[in-house]
């Protein structure tokens, strides 16, 4: 029933289908990010609906006619092309078609009245999706059809050829006119709408890349937990045995397997690090497991209020999580703030009407059986098996990027840090900027680099791991935190030396959005040095920024060696909560001359100043970085600080100078489109 021929055709689609899928949130998401607000691009989801439109008499039989079927295909292949668009809105639109177009090829095929259309479609999303996760591990968590021009023209290049197989071979003309059903046959179409779209928001949720359950269970060092690499590769795997244990429908349609799959949801979201990651490795397994069921019974209820359902309930769980994070822009958000428990409630509970209430049903979709040749799932099996092998294969090829060195350094007491807000790995236009990040961060030599706005595993953020992927291209250290689940927008840091140990915090915020922080205590060449990095909360918050303040200072005080402060304040230098934290805290601002700071900070104890710089952020984010160097004296609480500021850098030793890449002292601001330094700096420090 299924060659070889037409599986690895049916792949490609699929996987087509789910870069588009998963690709327009973060497009769409691009402009409130940028705008902090609702922008009314939001409108450009009204795409997911385009399914809506089989309601019209006739023209579900229209659009399974073979050609304007295969014209739709080439639509959804040609719309990857809006990656290499000229303007972020152009792509947007682009991109909305495209995913309108997928979405009705998706329901056409789905609801074919022949079992062999509907078959091949279910295996094509099923294989596709694997396929489309696997794809991630080997571009380190990113897509690769969005990744850059050329991978995105070698996807789009596959993906034309499979599109106009398709339209040669003919698979898409219908061997049979009857109805697979009848309509007393079929569940109720409410309810099983709902739990088809739940199930579609919990694998985009949690499994659309197979790190993202790692990074719900993260804590601090030395027990943080089990890190994305390699530990994703079991999450890959559960994902591969969930598709292999469709076949037994015994237990997969069972309320027993829903029981586990629930636990399992609350193991990932209420337990840390090991026993959370059991939880998320056995959800893998469960929410492959149970396509079969829902769609089964989907496939049996009208397509165009189905698919309208099934797209209101996805997007209300997306959006639901949004709101539990951005609660603090968005309308409502006071009920929203941290619920990501009611989300869940709200999934499963979800997925079990939508398997329970109505009956059950043979399965005529994944494996009907209403042919006469029963669907050959060994070669599915076969198959699954292999796209996993090359996902396996793929953490295996990164295992050198995972083996980290310490630098060499003539003094070893000397080291650089840098601040950041990256605004989740897209420049100021929508595009992925990790390559152009990783370059900056190797021109400036950081040891140490805090970036914040930094946790884009999340589905409207692209479901990417930054911090992965910087700790493999850079060669550094990671500490993540807080976790995905912990509501925050995210806070991590990079560095070349070992981590010892770090807490993760979530400061005060009675009113405005939840602020994460860090206190890490990183071992620089034998030396401890101790770590605060945070980003406060929003500036017109200000009981907030006044209690984190002080928690900030009470943990910088508390910090038994040398210590540096990086952090996003929203506050103007010798405010209050800039003199909280200098005063309270017992620290020294790297340059308190500096008055046109607004939010990055850089404050030490027990250290000499070297250096400070600023450097634009060329169209990367909105945030220009900062940089500062030290040199650990050899006794930290009995030592002179450099306290002459110079702005000659040939007065200083070559060893201290920051990269005259970025050109020479600057004064006031600088607009261009590639980094140099700005706001009359860099500055060095002497005796």
């Amino acid at each position: 029933m299924i060659e070889p021929r037409t599986l690895v055709r049916e792949c490609v689609q699929g996987y087509v289908f789910w870069s588009l899928f998963q690709g327009l949130g973060p497009m769409i998401w691009f402009y409130p990010l940028n705008e902090l607000e609702l922008s009314g691009y939001e409108i450009f989801a009204v795409t997911f609906f385009a399914p809506v439109l089989l309601g019209i008499p006739g023209v579900l039989k229209l659009l399974q006619n073979r050609w304007i079927l295969g014209i739709l295909r080439l639509a959804t292949v040609g719309s990857l092309a809006s990656f290499q668009a000229s303007t972020t809105l152009m792509r947007l639109a682009i991109l909305a078609l495209g995913t309108g177009a997928a979405m009705l090829v998706f329901t056409v095929t789905l609801w074919s009245k022949d079992s062999r259309i509907r078959c091949h479609t279910f295996w094509g999303i099923i294989l596709g999706f694997l396929s489309f996760v696997t794809s991630r591990v080997w571009f380190v968590s990113f897509v690769p059809t969005w990744w850059s021009n050329q991978t995105n023209s070698i996807v789009i290049g596959i993906g034309a050829i499979a599109a106009l197989d398709h339209i040669i071979s003919g698979s898409d003309i219908s061997e049979v006119k009857e109805s697979p059903s009848k309509k007393t046959d079929r569940p109720y179409w409410l309810p099983t709408a709902i739990g088809f779209g739940s199930l579609l928001y919990l694998t985009h949720w949690c499994f659309g890349e197979s790190s993202l359950v790692l990074r719900w269970v993260v804590k601090g060092y030395p027990d943080h937990g089990p890190a994305p690499y390699p530990w994703g590769s079991l999450i890959l795997i559960g994902l591969g045995l969930g598709v292999l244990v469709m076949s037994w429908s015994g237990i997969t349609k069972s309320k027993i397997w829903w029981i586990v799959g629930l636990i399992s949801i609350l193991m990932l979201y209420y337990l840390p690090t090991w026993m959370g990651f059991m939880g998320g490795l056995a959800l893998s397994i469960y929410t492959m497991s149970v396509w079969p069921v829902l769609v089964d019974r989907l496939t049996l209820c009208p397509p165009a209020r189905s698919m309208f359902v099934v797209m209101v309930t996805y997007l209300v769980q997306i959006f639901f999580f949004v709101w539990t994070v951005a609660y603090n822009f968005v309308p409502g958000g006071v009920y929203t703030r941290e619920h990501t428990d009611f989300l869940i409630a709200v999934v499963m509970i979800g997925i079990f009407i939508g398997m329970f209430i109505g009956g059950e049903y043979n399965s005529h979709t994944a494996f009907p059986c209403d042919n006469k040749k029963p669907v050959p799932f060994n070669k599915i099996r076969t198959v699954t098996v292999l796209i996993v092998c090359i996902g396996l294969l793929g953490y295996g090829m990164r295992y050198s990027d995972n083996q980290i060195k310490q630098p060499e350094k003539k003094n070893e007491k000397e080291f650089s840090v840098a601040i950041w807000t990256f605004h989740f790995g897209y420049d100021n236009k929508g595009w992925p900027s990790m390559e152009r990040a990783a370059k900056l961060f190797k021109d400036t030599g950081a040891d140490v680099i805090t970036l914040l706005e930094s946790d884009a595993s999340k589905p409207f953020l692209g479901n990417n791991d930054l911090g992965m992927w910087f700790g493999e291209k850079l060669g550094m250290y990671v500490d993540f935190g807080p976790a995905t689940k912990d509501h925050t927008w995210g806070n991590l840091i990079l560095s070349k030396y070992p981590i010892v140990k770090s807490t993760h915090h979530l400061l005060p915020s009675p009113h405005g959005e939840l602020a994460p922080a860090i206190t890490a205590t990183i071992n620089i060449s034998g030396n401890p040095v101790d770590f605060v990095v945070t980003h406060m909360g929003n500036d017109r918050d200000r009981l907030d920024r006044k209690l984190q303040a002080k928690f900030l200072a009470k943990e910088i005080t508390e910090c038994e060696n040398p210590v540096i402060f990086l952090g996003y304040v929203t506050s103007a230098p010798h405010s209050p909560e800039y003199n909280d934290l200098v005063k309270s805290g017992n620290v020294k601002d790297i340059d308190e001359t500096d008055y046109e700071r607004w939010c990055e900070y850089i404050m030490y104890r027990g250290l000499k100043r070297l250096g400070y710089a600023r450097i634009t952020h060329a169209g990367l984010s909105d945030t220009e970085i900062q940089m500062a160097k030290f040199e650990i004296p050899e006794d930290p609480k009995n030592y002179k600080d450099n306290m002459r500021v110079i702005t000659d850098s040939a007065m200083v030793n070559k060893e201290v100078h920051f990269n005259q890449k970025f050109g020479k002292f600057k004064s006031g601001h600088r607009n261009l489109k590639t980094h140099g330094f700005h706001m009359d700096t860099p500055k060095y420090f002497l005796p």
